[in-house]
């Protein structure tokens, strides 16, 4: 699998369940591959920042 590849899967699993053979090939690629690895981290890095940050509120204007 190339990096290009399992960067599209990382992203794609956080909004959707990956099917087996997916997340097989990913974990493969994440064993061998730290540059995605740390892709990997720093999504869910930032999205569970992004789920803890305060809402704005709405403009109404």
């Amino acid at each position: 699998m190339k990096c290009k590849d399992a960067t599209r899967l990382v992203s794609e699993g956080l909004d959707r369940q990956l099917a087996l053979g997916e997340r097989v090939r990913l974990r493969l690629h994440l064993f061998i591959c730290h540059y995605c690895t740390d892709f990997s981290t720093q999504v869910r890095f930032l999205r569970r920042a992004a789920r803890r940050a305060p809402r704005l509120p709405k403009d109404s204007g």
